[in-house]
């Protein structure tokens, strides 16, 4: 099966027909697109719209992630409406088959947290605010772990924005790799088992990494792939 993504898109209000044209021969390169995360600049309603008309040609399946931008606010309801009356598959710690000539995928979707990596990472001790802090990634992993466990099909992948792996962050500043994501997501991911990991979030990163037990990540933030998406072949 091949797998388009995409993440960090920003779509503001000046971003009519700027997106539209770059996904008008998608289904000659891909049978799904997935969207990780900041498809927004702020969050608004109105950048939902805009986003929402440039994804209604999109001639495959389209499923997403919200970012922190999208979260920023606190409209994220009302942007996950926005866009599913586009028929986008807006995911939130759930999961939905896709099935094309007779190979299932799954996608398990979820924005995931920060709190550092293996080495670096914050825990669930101290402070109120850093137990907060910490807790909101722990519940995001637990979400990624029984999301991918419950999938019964042929593929299985977890879309996120935030990064599981140190590897994908490498090349932003050292000082906010805190705040680009946490090695608990890729716990989660290699106890219960996945084909792929795609996210954005890290705009200076690095395309290329994998878990600690052999799971490929890939960072798809468009300002690191400079082109309208990458194309996964998955399966045999």
């Amino acid at each position: 099966m091949r797998v388009a993504a995409v993440a960090d898109l920003h779509v503001g209000l000046d971003s009519c027909g700027l997106l539209a044209p770059r996904f008008a021969s998608l289904a000659d390169d891909a049978d799904l697109l997935l969207l990780g995360g900041d498809l927004t600049q702020v969050g608004a309603p109105d950048e939902a719209k805009v986003l929402a008309a440039e994804l209604d040609a999109v001639p495959v399946p389209v499923v997403a992630v919200l970012g922190n931008h999208d979260l920023h606010q606190d409209a994220g309801d009302e942007l996950r409406a926005i866009l599913e009356d586009a028929d986008v598959t807006v995911l939130d710690g759930d999961v939905v088959t896709v099935t094309v000539a007779g190979c299932s995928l799954g996608v398990m979707g979820d924005t995931g947290f920060g709190g550092g990596f293996t080495g670096a990472s914050g825990s669930a001790f101290g402070e109120r605010e850093m137990k907060a802090f910490m807790r909101r990634t722990e519940q995001s992993a637990a979400r990624i772990q029984t999301g991918l466990e419950v999938l019964d099909t042929d593929l299985r992948v977890a879309l996120l924005h935030y990064s599981p792996v140190k590897d994908t962050v490498i090349g932003e500043r050292a000082e906010i790799f805190p705040f680009l994501g946490s090695s608990l997501l890729a716990h989660a991911v290699d106890a219960a088992g996945a084909d792929l990991v795609v996210h954005g979030h890290a705009h200076a990163g690095t395309e290329q990494g994998v878990t600690a037990g052999g799971v490929r990540v890939r960072n798809v933030a468009l300002p690191l792939i400079r082109r309208p998406y990458r194309v996964f072949r998955l399966g045999h």
